[in-house]
């Protein structure tokens, strides 16, 4: 496992989201806000904390978050994602079977997001 790439480090603004099939970018206007940073992640929803643990990078493309507060706690979601100057896109194989592609089909056990670089 090795550190987060630097492009990654940061805040993100969710822009557009899939889970399973179904759109779920309603969330949007609740300014959620993922935060990677060293070894971490946080997820906040309108600045309330959510989500919180650790993040590693086994693999170029690839991440693991494993949750130690929130909703997640004690589970490991694999990740892969992909950099595109301010905008990150991420799908999360919520089932915890890592994703192969950037979608979120119903019934994949798949959440994908669009962030954006967030000051």
């Amino acid at each position: 496992m090795s550190a987060l790439p630097d492009g990654l480090t940061g805040h993100w603004l969710m822009i557009r989201a899939e889970n399973n099939g179904e759109d779920s970018s309603d969330l949007a206007p609740l300014k959620v806000v993922l935060r990677l940073e060293g070894g971490s992640y946080h997820v906040s929803f309108g600045g309330d904390l959510a989500d919180r643990g650790g993040v590693a990078h086994p693999a170029p493309g690839a991440l693991h978050l494993t949750g130690t507060e929130g909703p997640n706690t004690g589970r490991t979601i694999p990740c892969i994602f992909q950099l595109m100057g301010d905008r990150l896109r991420i799908c999360y194989g919520l089932d915890g079977t890592a994703p192969e592609k950037f979608t979120a089909p119903a019934g994949s056990g798949r959440y994908l997001v669009t962030y954006r670089r967030h000051a």
